[in-house]
């Protein structure tokens, strides 16, 4: 029974790998240096953290572990002359199966110390969470960190002291100072029910201490080039400097009210049940539970930093399911209740393949970089540059698969600039082909395709399915126009505005005769007018089509209706998403003249 546990783990992590292949900046160290352990070796000059080396240094320690386990399969993938992004795949399998060989082993002490059924249960309900499959085989430092934390868990629960110290030593030194709060805790609490004691606590902690720190500091002085403990850097910036509280704050209870509840899913309204009817449930919740307060205080908030909690919530959870389920028989109530306990996994699962599924469309840049190597051949003499938000989102190194290419990332590139010139391809981050991003690059390159990503959810209570994921575009691949070597400063620096105005008219009278011709045509669909354009973009719109109303005498009659059609249509649209409220007076007064014109 065990063992098919342990598939059903790895089915599910493989299929949030396989939909969601790319990573995001939040993964960038660990992905980038995975790449250049396997395939630069010790020619550390290569090595993309010399010229991208991030706000803090990152240990380099979880990445040698995960590519020294690759290794083996990554030499037959060198013979196989396999491509880059299949190793990507690699090294996201193996982090992701060392996590399920941690989680294996606290279950299987979940089973010795609860029952199987109990841990049958605890399995069930992690598998239908999104957030801890999904992340689980991602190369972020809280990942990284998983399997010592869940390995620290393991040996708590089993009462070997020593082996918990040393693992949550290297958990705290090596990759996240935060944890001493909830490991350090858990240590507190069993000091407090003198299940440990002091000179043991010492015994193993200074040593543990002294190797780790010995560890980091000998490993990632030497790939940084300078004497440093990465850990140590991260924990001043974060804590002392509260530097974190740069890329956004939350409110002091955000974690409780919002990334647990997000992270359970159903979940969380069975952890009381759990802790009411055992006490040792309640005192496993402590540590997680104090952590989570604690942690609270600093206000840059995001749901991974707790993620090391959510096993043993879960944990209490699955203990009132199997509370209820051996009762189904006793009585209707528990019958009932038996019925809404399994309900709530399925009903989990549901909600994870629904943001599973946003998570897909997600990763713009990694799929701009995927559709350009289909598009362009492997000996094409390209050289592409890749803008800020493909490289947020999807490409690394890993997906830079042919060698004859080149691929540059350099920042700060200004698009008015005869540098540009270099490149034969750009991906650039637009919201649409009209988009003033794309403006400067006209004259030298053209557009040859555009990548979505998600944009929002929209209900829909006439469809089967009422919520549907909207994508829009966001990044755009441009190719040099042949043969063009230099620029038109005037078409790219506001030299001369009456140029400059000429150029942004030509630009928005060509999407609004696009939207016009698209209106009149058997495929004209408002979503992709509305998807391809702004507010103000929309409103000229409207405004050309009240002048061509006044027109239309000469028009056919399926014309005049189509025209009238669009501005009903509009107007719909509009209301729904409750945007451009101040122009729906307007649109009115549009729609009577064209009732006049009939």
């Amino acid at each position: 029974m065990g063992f098919g546990l342990d598939q059903v783990v790895i089915f599910v992590a493989a299929i949030h790998l396989i939909c969601c292949p790319f990573t995001k900046v939040e993964e960038s160290f660990n992905i980038q240096a995975m790449h250049d352990i396997l395939y630069h070796k010790f020619n550390l000059t290569k090595y993309d953290h010399n010229d991208f080396p991030g706000v803090v240094p990152r240990t380099f320690i979880g990445p040698l572990i995960v590519s020294f386990l690759s290794s083996p399969i990554f030499i037959l993938f060198e013979f196989s002359n396999v491509t880059k992004f299949t190793t990507q795949y690699l090294v996201r399998a193996v982090l992701g199966l060392s996590v399920i060989w941690s989680f294996r082993k606290f279950r299987l002490t979940l089973q010795h110390i609860f029952g199987t059924e109990m841990a049958n249960w605890f399995v069930g309900i992690s598998v239908s969470q999104y957030h801890f499959m999904f992340y689980l085989s991602r190369p972020l430092p809280n990942i990284m960190v998983l399997p010592l934390v869940l390995l620290s868990l393991h040996c708590w629960l089993r009462r070997q002291y020593t082996s918990f110290i040393w693992l949550s030593a290297a958990a705290i030194i090596l990759f996240r100072s935060e944890l001493a709060m909830f490991l350090g805790l858990i240590l507190v609490f069993e000091l407090f029910y003198m299940r440990i004691y002091p000179l043991r606590v010492i015994k193993s902690a200074i040593p543990a201490g002294i190797l780790c720190l010995a560890l980091t500091v000998a490993v990632d002085s030497l790939f940084w080039g300078r004497l440093l403990w990465p850990e140590g850097e991260v924990f001043w910036f974060n804590t002392f400097l509260n530097k974190s509280s740069e890329w956004g704050t939350s409110p002091l209870l955000w974690y409780f009210y919002s990334a647990i509840p997000r992270g359970l899913g159903l979940t969380v309204f069975l952890i009381p049940i759990g802790a009411y009817f055992d006490g040792r449930i309640r005192r496993l919740l402590f540590p997680p539970i104090a952590f989570v307060a604690l942690f609270s205080l600093l206000p840059h908030k995001e749901l991974r930093f707790i993620i090391y909690v959510f096993p043993l919530l879960n944990v209490a959870a699955a203990f009132a399911c199997n509370y209820v389920w051996q009762r189904r028989q006793k009585a209707h109530i528990y019958t009932l209740l038996s019925i809404a306990v399994v309900g709530h996994i399925a009903l989990n699962a549901i909600f994870s393949v629904f943001l599973l599924n946003i998570a897909s469309v997600n990763y713009p840049g990694g799929n701009a970089i995927a559709r350009l190597h289909q598009i362009e051949s492997f000996n094409s003499p390209v050289h592409v540059h890749i803008d800020n938000l493909a490289a947020q989102t999807g490409v690394s190194r890993f997906t830079q698969i042919y060698s004859t290419w080149k691929y540059c990332k350099k920042e700060n590139m200004k698009p008015d600039s005869e540098e540009i010139l270099q490149y034969s391809h750009l991906l650039v981050e637009a919201k649409s082909k009209y988009s003033a991003n794309l403006k400067p690059y006209i004259k030298a390159f053209t557009i040859v395709e555009s990548v979505e990503g998600f944009s929002h959810i929209s209900l829909n209570y006439n469809s089967f399915l009422p919520i549907k994921i909207k994508t829009k575009p966001q990044i755009f691949i441009l190719k040099r126009i042949n043969n063009y070597t230099e620029f038109n400063k005037d078409t790219f620096v506001d030299k001369n505005n009456n140029e400059e105005k000429d150029v942004d008219k030509e630009l928005e009278e060509k999407e609004i005769h696009h939207n016009i011709y698209k209106m009149n045509s058997n495929e004209f669909n408002i979503s992709d007018v509305l998807n391809s354009t702004n507010k103000d973009e929309i409103t000229q719109t409207v405004t050309e089509n009240k002048k061509v109303n006044e027109e239309t005498s000469t028009y056919p009659s399926k014309i005049k209706e189509n025209i009238k059609l669009m501005i009903k249509q509009y107007k719909e649209e509009i209301i729904q998403q409750d945007i451009f409220s101040d122009k729906l007076e307007e649109d009115n007064q549009v729609l009577s003249e064209t009732k006049e014109d009939e």
